[in-house]
This record gives structure tokens, C-alpha cells and sequence, in this order.
């Protein structure tokens, strides 16, 4: 049987590992310009899941897009059936741990499409800010970072809670940032374009403890660089960032997407 066109693009999705060849990446990420400054930053997030069981969702052309000035995602759900399924090696843990996370139901046998939009919290002056990069593959790995700039009024809750011994979920905060692979319409048999899920690194802050480390100089940015293993098969020229922080409660806090300047 001739393997379905779909499989080429799909490749295992890869965890994340920290490496030593990542230090000679160093001078071609220097190189490029690929980030969020000077672009909009998101104004929610849309998330498209696909169970690995459903090639029919994957050429689906009546899907939820994305309004003006949202950002999506696809996530592909590993299924039951392991390997046999049609989207099996795009399907990553990533996407059911995000499912558990966001409470969505979910019935990977039925094949359903979910959809989830997340609006973003205040903007303006003395809103919370985020600035996500990336640099230039190498030896199969991507150097990327994600910076956080809490807002006046985070802040000032977390000088509240200081003096407590345990972290108070007022002031503890959750930053993701995705690598995803930018498919245009028309793709490997979509109809849509689509935004797929390769990577994922997921980080929690403790906006006090970053407090506590502040200077005359002010509050430094919580930070988090880090580089992302890049799957066989994958475009390198279709890649970017997205990033989002999130409070204990789920409510998104900051958005940013990168772009390449060129």
C-alpha cells in the first residue's frame, strides 16, 4: 500500500534536550533576527486539536480559523491505536498534557476537532510584556529564549506575599513557548493553513522569588533560553515562535509571536 502523502511532513515530535553542541550555535544565532519586537503581539490564542486517529480533520476546510489579530495552533493528539494511527508520528504528549490542562473533553476515537480560544489580559501601559526569539537551525537544534516583564500590579501582589514560606499562587506564573511549523494552504493535502505544533518547552516562574532578586536598577525580566531539537522532515524555513504566560487560574497574562526580519 502506498504510504498516504500526509506521512511526509508528520515526523516524530522529539523532546526537549540540552546539548553541548548547542554552544557552537551560539554565533548563528547572533546572526539573524528573528523576534517579536515590532510586531503585534497576539490577542488570543485559537487551539485547533486533531486526534492522530482522524486524517479526514487534517483535510478538514470547515475548521474555526483565526480572527484578526489571533494567533492558532494545531496540536496533533496521540491515539489509542499507537503507530497505526493515520497521524501517528506528528501526534506528541505535549498535545494531551495541553487537553488536561485547558479541560477540554476529548474522545480521540471519534476523531473530533476542539477548539479553544484564550483572551489575553489587559494591554496598554503597565500591562504585563513578552518578547520571544529564535535563531538560525544548527545540527538539527534551534536556539530559542522568552522573556517576561510582569506588570506594576503583579508586582506589587508579589511584595504582598513576601514574608509567606510558600509560593503563592497569586504571583506563580506559567510560560510556554511553542516551535511550530507554519504549513501554507494546500500542503500536504490541508486546505487551510495550518500552524503545527513541533516543540514545546514549558517553564514555571515565581514572579516573588525574581522580586527578591532585584536591584536599584530595577525589576530584571524572567527569562528562559533554551534550545529546541528540530525533527527530520521539518522545513527550517517555516519555523517560528510563539509564547504566552499564564496565571494559576489559566487567564493569559502576555502574548508574542516572532517574525525574521529580512
Amino acid at each position: 500500500m502506498q504510504t498516504p502523502h500526509y506521512r511526509r511532513i508528520f515526523c516524530a515530535i522529539p523532546t526537549l534536550t540540552v546539548c553541548a553542541g548547542w554552544l557552537f550555535a551560539l554565533p548563528a544565532y547572533a546572526q539573524s533576527s528573528c523576534s517579536s519586537d515590532q510586531q503585534s503581539a497576539p490577542t488570543a490564542l485559537l487551539e485547533r486539536f486533531i486526534s492522530a486517529d482522524c486524517d479526514a480533520c487534517w483535510a478538514q476546510s470547515s475548521l474555526p480559523g483565526a480572527a484578526q489579530g489571533q494567533a492558532s495552533l494545531d496540536w496533533i493528539v496521540p491515539s489509542p491505536r499507537g503507530e497505526e494511527a493515520a497521524l501517528s508520528t506528528a501526534a506528541t504528549g505535549d498535545a494531551t498534557v495541553r487537553l488536561q490542562a485547558l479541560k477540554l473533553p476529548w474522545s480521540a476515537m471519534q476523531g473530533r476537532l476542539q477548539a479553544s480560544a484564550l483572551l489575553r489580559g489587559p494591554v496598554g501601559k503597565g500591562a504585563s510584556t513578552l518578547r520571544v526569539a529564535h535563531g538560525l537551525p544548527f545540527n538539527g537544534y534551534i536556539g530559542t529564549s522568552i522573556a517576561f516583564q510582569p506588570s506594576a500590579a503583579l508586582r506589587r501582589a508579589a511584595l504582598k506575599t513576601q514574608k509567606t514560606v510558600s509560593s503563592s499562587p497569586s504571583t506563580a506564573v506559567l510560560a510556554y513557548l511553542v516551535l511550530l511549523e507554519t504549513l501554507p494552504a494546500g500542503t500536504e493535502g490541508s486546505l487551510v493553513e495550518r500552524n503545527l505544533v513541533r516543540n514545546v518547552l514549558v517553564t514555571p516562574w515565581d514572579v516573588r522569588q525574581q522580586l527578591a532578586k532585584s536591584t536599584q536598577n530595577g525589576f530584571k525580566p524572567l527569562f528562559e533560553s533554551r534550545p529546541l531539537s528540530i525533527s527530520q522532515g521539518v522545513n527550517p524555513d517555516r519555523l517560528r515562535v510563539l509564547g504566552w504566560v499564564q496565571d494559576a487560574s489559566g487567564k493569559v497574562l502576555a502574548t508574542a509571536q516572532s517574525r525574521c526580519a529580512s
